[in-house]
């Protein structure tokens, strides 16, 4: 718990007090019937309004594509579009099956070197460390949720979960679960 919180100090931020930064990176979670749900949701409003307010020039949605729940990258992607991000803004990860693969994946697939990374509360904080473990000069920014009780409380506790897995997956540099050949596509929206 001390690491990520060493490693994330000072850059878990508001959206409005969020610094720039050329990409928003977009944490996929359950999606039902094709839409995302209040978790989700709230990340995606953030990451909309951070294009909208000129923080973040394209987003990069993580996430499965192939999940229990459905296809988190097309949910996302079509809730970005609904809250005005132009679509040509918007480039998919389908493999980033969790927050350290999501990482990793940025830095190595996509060539990511300075982002802005969302989520809810102290999942922000263990993702900015594992971005900058992967060589990301990373922020973060903290999303709301819509949620109800239940679903706070489970994610507070898989949270105490999580952590010393970021750290186990820092500590072993592992792979991502799923490679794959550089992809230049958040290059091209970034040239535009």
């Amino acid at each position: 718990m001390a690491w990520i919180g060493v490693a994330s100090a000072g850059r878990v931020h508001d959206a409005a007090d969020a610094p720039a930064a050329p990409v928003v990176i977009v944490l996929g979670a359950k999606v039902q019937d094709g839409r995302p749900m209040s978790f989700l949701a709230g990340r995606l409003d953030v990451g909309a309004e951070l294009v909208r307010t000129g923080k973040a020039r394209a987003v990069l949605v993580s996430g499965d594509a192939n999940g229990n729940s459905g296809n988190e990258i097309a949910a996302m992607t079509d809730y970005l579009v609904d809250q005005g991000v132009d679509r040509d803004l918007i480039v998919g990860d389908d493999y980033g099956l969790d927050t350290y693969d999501t990482c990793a994946r940025a830095a190595a697939t996509f060539g990511v070197r300075r982002a802005l990374i969302v989520s809810q509360g102290n999942h922000a904080s263990r993702a900015v460390a594992l971005c900058r473990h992967a060589g990301i000069d990373a922020d973060g920014v903290k999303a709301d949720c819509d949620c109800r009780r239940i679903t706070v409380a489970r994610n507070t506790a898989r949270e105490w979960i999580a952590r010393p897995k970021a750290v186990a997956d820092m500590l072993s540099n592992r792979p991502p679960k799923v490679s794959s050949p550089p992809d230049d596509a958040l290059d091209r929206v970034l040239a535009d």
